[in-house]
């Protein structure tokens, strides 16, 4: 209809521009509409009758508006598009082969709907204006013959690299067009803003035509899995498991956690609604030390279509060593005994103590050497830097001199380290921290005053930020969690540490009749580190008042201790962007390496020792990145399914400064399982800000037209007439009647 009133297609006034050949001035065109508008509001005013009063105005503009019209076809209205030149532009199609391809809808497969509708007429329409070349997409982008060798059967679907190749090829060749025959299902993670930057310098509009429903109607899919990839022995780990579904609303299934055969965590849940994302945490152990190959499934629920999608595989690594964590304490007690005795049961952490005994006498155990700390408290870098964690009991805060205040400071900032505050009677608000440059590292605004210890019992609970964290993780269960906490023996005293900063959380609340809730543990991340305050020296009741074999206070403080260093960087941090690779071997390793005093450094030489499946080995330079200094990254090919084991060595002349190793896999043949409906969005996106369009299977027979108003390639510009337009007779027409109704209804035709 658009077409028939406007003599043309929308596409060429969305692209064209509105020009006027007469080459008259526009000022002309003013002055002659005023003067003719003027002359004719006086001859409509004077024959006017007294009964018409003032409805001579509607006649009157509607008379200017006419004119205006016929005034500005005298000016020779035109379109002034480019268009490709005929015979001389290619047209690029590019097939999507991949297996979701084979997926049937509503009969029949995607594959069967495309080769039905780029049959031999819609191709021979195209050639008549175009040079066409077919493309393959099915993992690579590979020339094609015919699209009757279509089969389906490509492990993957990478449109990036696709699209670049294609770009690199106008380069040399008159590239008008490129048109995407695809469901969307990309398996390289979408399309980057490089390649969408380099599709618009070279201003070629990508057509995409989908294929495929936009919903699964009885399936039930895991979209994405977090699981930290590293972790000491033996840790809470938590699995955040996000899925989604349509057709199973309110149906159980079990999400469960394997390495191998063997069950780590299993648990039912209850679907949520068609169509929304939702996330399930579980919480399993990391085991021994070793590379590990964790799955996370969905249990497949009976009729599903389409049960590939339900699992997922990670890497962890549980890495065999033991974080050293610094505990300065400034009187014996209680607590200090029992902190201690807590953590010499966990060989994942080396726990070293400087209690002071008296003020000028400092008793020190887990020490590696006797000279160790026979100083006192680190007064030096390296020395400080040697520990991953510290503990700082209740000792005043004028016990550090300027410039270990300023160590602690870098320890959590520069260092990465974990640094916790516990109460005390000389400790935090009642130890002068509330004036020391200490209390910027605190997650809480101390209270201006003193006398913030109070021997008196208090009752904990855990906070909505505590019943989700694995450091308050006493049961695996979340209500058995809640009940245990709320049955913990009474702490024997607390400190009031006044209120969390913005960006702290509190997991756990000191209860005290007649004061109501209290912070109690308070965490915080700080620089490339994290702190914390737990405000009380009275949690070893919680051992005194329980059974023997009870373990929730050893449990707690394991925990606590391991949240604080297992984080802790050394001086080379190396990583991968993505755990799993699918159905492609590309690999970026990068790593941060930092100096013997954590400062970035970008004078060494970085190497990746890589070690795979079928006794594959191979050693990888990394090369400096110069956006940023100390960052390292290198390219590799994993060239077949399996774990990897990766090692990243730094060295600065004979002297190394760190290591670090990482995991990851390759697997193959699993990504065309996932996001098996059309993506639509990803196609509609590309094709807008390239200028494209979006397309169904049964909108082809415009796409001919769409192509031929491209500005790549080869182009001449033309000019279209407006003036013969038949929505302009049209309006003349509108224009006129309307003005005889009005006359008429009004009796002065």
């Amino acid at each position: 209809m658009f077409e028939l009133l406007c003599k043309y297609p929308l596409i060429v006034f969305t692209k064209g521009k509105i020009v006027f050949l007469s080459g008259w001035p526009w000022w002309l065109f003013a002055l002659t509409l005023a003067v003719c508008c003027g002359v004719l509001g006086f001859l409509v005013l004077r024959k006017a009758s007294s009964s018409l009063g003032r409805r001579w105005v509607p006649v009157w503009l509607l008379q200017c508006a006419a004119l205006g019209l016929i005034l500005l076809l005298l000016w020779q209205p035109a379109l002034s598009i480019s268009t490709l030149k005929p015979q001389q532009n290619v047209v690029a199609l590019v097939f999507d082969d991949s297996r979701s391809m084979a997926i049937r809808d509503e009969g029949r497969s995607r594959l069967e709907v495309l080769k039905s509708v780029t049959s031999d007429p819609f191709i021979n329409d195209l050639k008549a204006k175009f040079q066409v070349r077919l493309y393959r997409l099915a993992g690579g982008l590979e020339p094609l013959e015919s699209t009757s060798a279509l089969d389906a059967q490509g492990s993957a679907t990478r449109l990036a690299p696709a699209l670049r190749q294609i770009v690199a090829e106008s380069a040399s060749l008159p590239v008008g067009a490129v048109v995407l025959f695809s469901d969307g299902a990309d398996t390289s993670g979408g399309i980057d803003a490089r390649t969408m930057a380099e599709i618009r310098s070279r201003r070629l509009p990508v057509h995409t035509v989908g294929f495929g429903s936009e919903t699964m109607p009885r399936d039930v899919e895991i979209t994405h899995v977090e699981i930290p990839r590293r972790a000491l022995p033996d840790s809470h780990l938590q699995a955040l498991v996000k899925y989604r579904q349509r057709g199973f609303s309110g149906a159980k299934t079990k999400l469960s956690v394997k390495e191998g055969e063997k069950l780590l965590a299993s648990r039912e849940i209850v679907l949520a609604k068609d169509g929304v994302e939702r996330i399930e945490p579980i919480i399993f152990q990391s085991g021994n030390s070793g590379v590990k190959n964790l799955q996370v499934s969905l249990e497949v629920v009976s009729g599903e279509e389409n049960q590939a999608n339900n699992a997922v595989s990670r890497a962890l690594s549980v890495e065999n060593r033991r974080p050293r964590i610094l505990y300065l304490e400034g009187e014996p007690k209680w607590e200090f005994k029992f902190i201690r005795r807590a953590v010499e049961e966990d060989a994942s952490l080396h726990l070293t103590t400087m209690l002071r005994t008296t003020q000028n006498k400092i008793y020190r155990q887990g020490i590696n050497h006797p000279k160790e700390l026979e100083e006192g408290f680190p007064a030096k870098l390296e020395e400080l830097f040697t520990f991953q964690g510290l503990v700082i009991g209740g000792v005043e805060a004028a016990y550090f001199t300027p410039a270990q205040v300023e160590l602690i400071r870098q320890f959590a900032d520069r260092r990465g380290g974990g640094i916790l505050f516990l109460g005390g009677r000389g400790g935090l608000s009642d130890g002068g921290f509330t004036k020391s440059p200490l209390a910027d590292l605190l997650p809480v605004m101390l209270p201006d005053r003193k006398q913030t210890f109070v021997r008196d019992p208090a009752t904990v609970e855990l906070t909505p930020a505590g019943r989700e964290s694995l450091v308050a993780r006493l049961e695996e269960d979340t209500q058995k969690n809640i009940e245990r906490w709320r049955k913990l023996p009474h702490l024997a005293n607390y400190q009031d540490v006044g209120t969390p900063k913005p960006g702290a959380t509190v997991l756990v609340d000191a209860v005290v009749p007649g004061r109501g809730r209290l912070p109690l543990l308070v965490t915080e991340n700080y620089g490339a580190g994290r702190t914390a305050v737990m405000a009380t020296a009275g949690t070893w009741r919680w051992q005194m008042q329980q059974p023997l074999e009870d373990k929730t206070h050893e449990m707690f403080w394991q925990q606590l201790l391991r949240w604080l260093v297992a984080d802790t960087p050394g001086r080379v941090s190396a990583t991968t962007p993505e755990p799993v690779l699918l159905d492609d071997g590309a690999l970026k390793i990068t790593a941060r390496v930092k100096d013997m005093s954590y400062l970035p450094s970008g004078d060494a030489a970085v190497e990746a020792r890589i070690v795979g499946p079928e006794g594959l080995s191979a050693v990888v330079d990394l090369h400096p990145d110069p956006a940023e200094a100390g960052s390292y990254a290198a390219e590799w090919t994993a060239p077949r399914p399996g774990g990897y084991a990766v090692e990243v060595i730094a060295r600065r002349g004979e002297q190394e400064l760190g290591r670090d190793a990482f995991a990851f896999r390759r697997e193959d043949g699993v990504a065309e399982s996932f996001r098996q409906e059309q993506n639509r969005e990803l196609l509609e996106k590309l094709a807008e800000q390239t200028g494209g369009r979006y397309w169904r299977p049964s909108e082809l027979d415009r796409l001919t037209r769409e192509i031929e108003y491209s500005e790549a390639g080869l182009t001449v510009r033309e000019t279209k007439d407006l003036w013969n337009m038949p929505v302009v007779f049209l309006a003349l027409l509108g224009l006129r009647a309307a003005e005889w109704l009005l006359r008429r209804k009004w009796g002065a035709v």
